[in-house]
């Protein structure tokens, strides 16, 4: 058999800088679609009328996948929210960024009442790209977009204010100025997420009884176990619903059909063994786009495509090329490119608790490699022991009853290797790695993954505090700075033009007078009004904090 090889990262050929766009750039983006709307869900697999579970209705969603194109092998880079969010706001790896822990910075009390020496060798610290990376709405930003989130900014660093026009939960589309600048939208449905299933958590109307669900093969059928699934899927109901909402306001808007939707979650279901897991359950995730209706594009793409995949496959969508710094390829638009036709899959410290898990995957076939394979398969993380099925769990494992398929559940360790037919075996329960039938497959796997780890330089192979203050920090002990901003006059017909710089390598700039609620990006030098003002600029280097400084216009000199 032949196995699509991995295409490595490309070379970093220049930094970018972003008053450079250029009219035609501009003109380029104008000439597509005119706008891009995201709907991101939570915590959910494809359990959908479209994608063929039925067992809730959800017509909005189907709605978007009869006019559009449905991916049926689409691949979060990790199962789990902030590390895939790194991804997908700046279209590189995890393991580029320094960002696969889950999570960064402060940790949480739960975490620390569980195991308070679990961060005793961490410091608080966000994730550092490279210098020329940015968060990759700044760039549909400079090339004329309005961009707005709604509103989580969950990416294991803080974004630069630069990243957004408006973020937040009041921010929205139609809040452009003058109301017909092109925009791209993020909405992000939080209803799916596993915290739904918690006791205290309000109950969504009921969708489905709990008799009638089907229990995957590797839980416990419980009473409780029914009713979580039950619940989740209520939750999608609920989703659905609001997903139907978002698509009424922009058709009553009457820019529904200037616009491309894409429909996805951030990582597999919210239950045990889904989130937090590397298999199909935890990582496969629902995409669907929607085209406006006269580009007549729909149906089934069958392309393997992963979350680094969808920062440069948005810019391609809005006719922008994808800078070559990131490391995966658009999948349609105007600058599509091969794909490797493999997914990459990573997993490593859930809150405090540690583990070190790498995958690849073709859409069919699964090899997962257990880089601590001491460590058992679904351990307890303190905020998933809300969910209500975890004391069913925890009794099957003390039972000592568990069937053949619940191995993964209950077995103190894992395997150091594993592989998985989906077609024969879809909840992935029968590890195929000692099949003689599978072994040439099974090595192109194994060196496929390989090279990618090389490829990328995968700093989740490093002790995390030595990750941070080695390779993030530079060898420091503490979280650096960005250099402040700086700022010059120059005079161009009798006009004073305000210049801003910063010498920190890779800072974002940003500048708005005072008073003003947002910042505008640094393009070119900006106009000062004669008096009576005053001027902010804002440098922010990813991962570094960020500095601001304030000029009264009228005592900066001529």
């Amino acid at each position: 058999m032949t196995l699509h090889s991995y295409r490595p990262i490309r070379l970093i050929l220049a930094g970018l800088i972003l008053i450079t766009m250029t009219s035609s750039a501009r003109a380029s983006a104008q000439d597509g679609p005119k706008n891009l709307v995201w709907i991101s869900v939570e915590d959910m697999s494809s359990w959908l009328g479209c994608y063929g579970d039925s067992t809730v209705p959800t017509p909005n969603v189907d709605r978007l996948a009869e006019e559009g194109i449905r991916y049926v092998n689409a691949f979060a880079t990790t199962p789990v929210c902030a590390p895939s969010r790194s991804t997908l706001i700046t279209g590189k790896w995890t393991t580029e960024l320094g960002s696969m822990h889950m999570r960064t910075g402060k940790p949480s009390g739960a975490a620390l009442s569980r195991d308070p020496e679990a961060y005793a060798d961490i410091p608080n610290y966000e994730a550092v790209p490279s210098p020329e990376v940015r968060c990759f709405p700044e760039l549909l930003r400079a090339a004329g977009r309005f961009c707005t989130n709604r509103s989580k900014t969950d990416y294991q660093f803080k974004a630069p204010a630069t990243t957004w026009d408006q973020t937040g939960g009041k921010a929205h589309w139609r809040r452009r100025p003058g109301g017909d600048q092109p925009f791209f939208a993020v909405f992000n449905l939080t209803v799916t997420h596993e915290s739904g299933t918690f006791p205290k958590r309000p109950r969504q109307p009921q969708v489905v009884a709990p008799a009638s669900v089907t229990v995957p093969p590797y839980y416990p059928d419980t009473p409780t176990v029914r009713d979580d699934i039950a619940r989740t899927y209520d939750n999608i109901a609920a989703m659905d619903r609001q997903v139907g909402r978002i698509l009424n306001e922009l058709e009553d808007a009457g820019e529904l059909e200037n616009t491309v939707v894409m429909f996805f979650s951030d990582h597999g279901v919210g239950l045990p063994r889904g989130k937090r897991c590397i298999y199909d359950s935890g990582t496969r995730i629902p995409l669907i786009i929607r085209w406006p209706a006269a580009m007549n594009r729909r149906g089934i793409d069958e392309r393997v495509v992963s979350f680094v995949d969808f920062a440069p496959t948005a810019l391609s969508i809005c006719g922008i090329r994808p800078p070559a710094w990131m490391s995966g390829s658009a999948f349609t638009g105007e600058y599509v490119e091969p794909g490797t036709g493999l997914a990459f899959i990573h997993a490593d410290r859930m809150d405090a608790v540690l583990d070190r898990t790498r995958a690849v995957t073709d859409g069919r076939y699964r090899y997962v490699r257990n880089l601590m394979p001491e460590r058992p398969r679904l351990y307890n993380v303190a905020y998933a022991e809300n969910i209500p099925m975890m004391a069913d769990i925890h009794a099957l494992r003390a039972s000592g009853g568990a069937t053949a398929d619940q191995w993964q559940m209950v077995d103190e360790t894992k395997p150091a290797e594993e592989f998985y037919d989906t077609a024969s075996d879809p909840h992935e329960v029968k590890n195929l790695i000692d099949d003689p039938a599978q072994t040439e497959r099974i090595a192109s796997f194994r060196s496929a993954l390989a090279a990618w780890m090389q490829d990328t330089g995968d700093l989740g192979l490093l002790p995390e505090g030595d990750m941070v203050r080695q390779r993030l920090w530079n060898g420091k002990t503490a979280k650096p700075t960005t250099a402040p901003p700086t700022l010059a006059i120059e005079i161009i017909g009798g006009r004073r033009r305000a210049v801003i710089e910063c010498q920190t390598e890779g800072a974002a700039l940003g500048w708005r007078f005072e008073g003003e609620p947002n910042w505008r990006l640094v393009d070119g030098p900006i106009l000062l009004p004669d008096e009576g003002a005053k001027i902010e600029a804002l440098a922010h280097r990813i991962g570094f904090t960020p500095q601001t400084k304030r000029w009264p216009v009228d005592a900066i000199d001529h």
